[in-house]
This record gives structure tokens, sequence and C-alpha cells, in this order.
């Protein structure tokens, strides 16, 4: 596998740094923690980065808005820098792992960071296998897609293809059923099974499924609305469809889903 080195990218957000430690602990090289931030927070960052043998710089908030191109950073920013091949996983290094039935996102060129972000996070809370993303359209795992995610960006694969057509052929063969999510589709998720094997497909914001994605799917299906309500969010559709998902497997194995709620003020 090639250890070619790639650019440093600058990670921050508190969960987002603090995920990325405990998920890649050597790739970190450096973090900056704002002049001003909380002794229990200092001490906490301190502690972590110290663990792993990794430097800790206090900074002007000035510094950090500039590490972190004016991103929320809430005061701590890290120098990560990743190695081609680290952290990567395949489609069908996945399929071949599987525990049980495969829950899967697929994501038609999304171009949001802060969407793709949001969408990890509820793959992640579901309980989903991977996010599929295609390599050439949309966007990546860009610093403020980690912000967004508040870790889950460390707890979820998220894979490149090549190309998200042959992809959903490739789940198909392998007994997943592709559902693509789509406005005009004539029936619901609600009347759909998503307790076998499947993948939710999504498509990007304003423009929805290709029409290529859309003749792939098996089935196409709709988030009930009231009349004129417009169209949801990628990622808040994204959150409802996999929910559904997580819903009726619980229901199907006898179990209840245990739902922590944590209010937290927002914190810039």
């Amino acid at each position: 596998m090639s250890r070619r080195r790639r650019r440093d990218q600058h990670v921050y957000g508190r969960h987002a740094v603090v995920a990325l430690l405990r998920a890649q602990p050597l790739a970190v090289k450096e973090i900056w923690l704002t002049e001003g931030l909380s002794e229990g927070a200092t001490k906490e960052f301190s502690t972590l980065a110290e663990s792993f043998g990794i430097k800790v710089q206090i900074a002007p908030r000035s510094t950090l808005d500039r590490l972190s191109g004016n991103g929320v950073h809430q005061g701590v920013v890290a120098r990560h820098r990743p190695m081609v091949g680290e952290g990567q996983t395949t489609l069908e290094g996945v399929l071949e792992n599987l525990a049980g039935p495969a829950l899967f996102l697929a994501l038609d060129g999304v171009e949001d960071p802060h969407n793709l972000g949001a969408c990890l996070r509820s793959a992640a809370a579901a309980g989903a296998d991977a996010v599929i993303v295609p390599r050439s359209r949309g966007t990546g795992l860009t610093p403020a897609a980690r912000k967004a995610a508040v870790g889950a960006a460390e707890r979820v694969p998220l894979l490149k293809v090549a190309n998200l057509a042959r992809a959903m052929t490739s789940l198909q063969r392998a007994g997943v059923s592709v559902y693509g999510m789509t406005s005009d589709a004539p029936k619901t998720l609600y009347q759909t099974d998503l307790v076998s094997s499947c993948v939710l497909v999504l498509g990007a914001e304003g423009v929805g499924l290709r029409q290529l994605s859309r003749a792939r799917c098996d089935e196409l299906l709709r988030i009930p609305m009231v009349a004129d309500a417009g169209s949801l969010n990628v990622s808040v559709a994204a959150g409802v469809s996999l929910f559904e998902a997580r819903r009726q497997r619980d229901q199907s194995q006898g179990t209840a889903p245990v739902v922590e709620v944590h209010l937290k003020p927002h914190q810039d």
C-alpha cells in the first residue's frame, strides 16, 4: 500500500478534533487552542494530545480563524497529515464484513460540505454501514464536512466510487435493494420493507437524482409531506429515511431504540 504523503489539512471543532485524535492519533501533528478557552477544555485537550506526544500551542483567536478558514472552530484546530491509503475502505470490503442486513446511504453529487457532514452524522447515529459518494462529483471530506459531522467522519466509512451507477449495480448483484428517494415517487418510504439489505440513494441539493441513477434503482420512494411543503434538505431527508430503516429493524427484532437527548448551549 502506498504511503505517499498528502498535503496537510486542518480539522477544527471540538468533537471533530477529539474523534480524529482517538481514531488516527499518528496522523495529528499539532493542535492549537485559543487563548481564553476554559480551563477544563484546555486541560482535556492538552492531556489527550500529550498522551499521543502531540504538540499543543496556545494562540490568539485570529490564528485559529486563519487556520480554519474562518470556520466555527470552537477554540480548537488540529493539523492533520493523512497518508494515501490510510483509512480507506472498499465497497467490497464492507460487504464481506457485514454482520447483518446492509444499510447504506448513497449521495448522488451532494456539493455542500455541511450537508455531507450532517448526512455522515445521521448515518453513524442510525447504524449505517457506509456512506457512498461519487469520486468526481460533489464534495469530499473537507474540514467543514468533518466539523458538521461532529466526529461521525471517523465512525462511518465514506466510500468514494468511480461510478455511482456501477456501484448501485454491484450492490444489487450482492442482494442489496436500491431505493431512490424522489418527491414524485408513487410509493412512500413507510410502505416499503427496509429490514432487508438496502441502500437509500439521495440526489444533490435542488437537483435530485440524476436520470441514470433513477434508472438503476429497484424502486423509487418518497417521504410523504403535506401539500405545498416543498422539498426537504438532503441531510434532513437522509436522516428521516435512515431512521425509518432503523425503526423497522429494531421493531423486527423486538427491541426499542435507546434515544439519548443532550441539550447543550451553542458554542462559537
